[in-house]
């Protein structure tokens, strides 16, 4: 089995809804993501997939976020913008990639360099 991973920051502002503490003010991080793939098979030139084609399809999902308030964006219009919900929706919007035998085995999202949250599919 090969694990890849591919790294992004980006930066946003967010607030928690039904939370009482200094997290329901509105705030800024400077996030970091990683996504990790995993495939059992090398392609013909060695690779288990183009670290191109990740980041590209990766800064596309990146953009939304990026210097907004995560809270106006449809996706967090109910739900919260914690970095385990972060973490859902970066894995939902690569699900683009057309990578067979290929899967993303995790998104994780650090919201300062001490504390992050991953997201695992099922």
């Amino acid at each position: 089995m090969y694990e890849l991973k591919v790294k992004k920051s980006f930066s946003a502002a967010h607030f928690l809804r039904n939370y009482r503490g200094k997290c329901e003010k509105m705030h800024g991080h400077g996030y970091t993501v990683e996504v990790y793939l995993q495939g059992k098979r090398l392609n013909h030139i060695g690779y288990l997939v183009d670290f191109t084609e990740i980041k590209e399809s990766l800064n596309r999902v990146i953009e939304q976020l990026d210097h907004g308030c995560l809270n106006e964006l449809e996706a967090f219009a109910i739900s919260n913008p914690t970095a385990e919900n972060i973490a859902r929706y970066i894995y939902n919007g690569l699900q683009n990639l057309n990578m067979e035998e290929i899967k993303i085995s995790a998104v994780e999202v650090w919201e300062t360099p001490e504390q992050s949250a991953k997201y695992l599919p099922d």
